[in-house]
């Protein structure tokens, strides 16, 4: 069967200050995929669509819907929230990749987990979501105190900017404990984050009742089915922004995500390579873990 992503009207304009067409957002895709791939390979595939660019609200899709190429992978799965089923694109190689980014998908967001093993996910992640109020001199902040505790815990967590004003922590789950001890494991590292740093983070999710200049420790990234920008991932952000993995001394006050877009991304993983692998590692041991801060084992 043959696998060709046809690429239509690369010379529409994606980001209109930067005069980024579709077509190089195509050729960033093209690139990127050795580097990408690897976080979402075998993942369902949630599509935020943007065809006119990022100007434009666009749409989600989850569904793949009748007219998929048949060489594109897809998967099944019951929508717990609609009791419907949905059959989501998986993207396991370059082609269907560009197949995704030609359909206006400029940011691409997988599961926690692969079909292979859908309810055990392979991280946990925690979502440091800022309001329009902080800095990211604040988002740095939480995510050295996240740092710190899993330090405590004798637990590697490996971050990356989200490509736009957040950043990310994850943690090596190795697919050996389900969404329910993901979930509350992130929960229980998102109440420490919020005991050491009381006046800067909060677990409301609506910022409208959050105090000003608090951000949102998420660790409800962690049920089945959420998704986040992937590693690698170009945001539809001004600047063609990418969410980009971080070696943990590079975060610190003056770090900005503005920092690595689609143009300079390749001169980075030159010189440092691929700083998330971790991610798909063994993962922890999340009895020794929380024995560390003596907290009661799950079963």
């Amino acid at each position: 069967m043959k696998k060709k992503a046809e690429i239509t009207h690369p010379e529409k304009i994606y980001w209109p200050d930067e005069h980024i067409t579709k077509g190089e957002l195509i050729d960033y895709y093209r690139n990127i995929a050795p580097y990408i791939l690897p976080y979402m390979k075998n993942r369902p595939l949630s599509l935020r669509r943007q065809p006119n660019g990022i100007k434009d609200e666009g749409f989600f899709q989850k569904d793949a819907g009748d007219s998929v190429p048949e060489w594109i992978k897809t998967f099944e799965i019951l929508a717990e929230s609609t009791g419907k089923m949905v059959n989501y694109h998986v993207v396991n190689d370059v082609e269907s990749l560009l197949y995704i980014a030609n359909l206006g998908c400029i940011e691409m967001n997988p599961w926690n987990s692969t079909i292979n093993k859908i309810d055990n996910p392979d991280w946990v992640v925690m979502d440091i979501d800022p309001s329009d109020k902080n800095t990211f001199d604040d988002v740095i902040d939480v995510a050295l105190t996240i740092k710190q505790i899993l330090d405590e815990m004798e637990v590697e967590g490996f971050c990356k900017t989200s490509g736009a004003s957040g950043m990310h922590v994850y943690i090596p789950f190795g697919r050996k404990y389900d969404y329910d001890q993901a979930r509350d494991f992130a929960e229980m590292l998102a109440h420490m984050v919020t005991e050491r740093l009381p006046r800067l983070t909060t677990l409301e999710r609506s910022l409208a009742k959050r105090k000003k200049n608090q951000i949102y420790v998420d660790y409800l990234q962690n049920r089945i089915g959420q998704t986040l920008a992937c590693a690698y991932s170009a945001r539809p952000k001004p600047g063609a922004t990418v969410s980009a993995p971080l070696e943990w001394s590079e975060v610190q006050h003056g770090l900005s995500p503005k920092d690595f877009t689609i143009k300079n991304i390749f001169d980075r993983l030159e010189q440092k390579g691929d700083l998330f692998k971790g991610v798909l590692g063994k993962g922890i041991n999340l009895n020794k873990a929380l024995q560390k801060l003596s907290v009661p084992v799950q079963d």
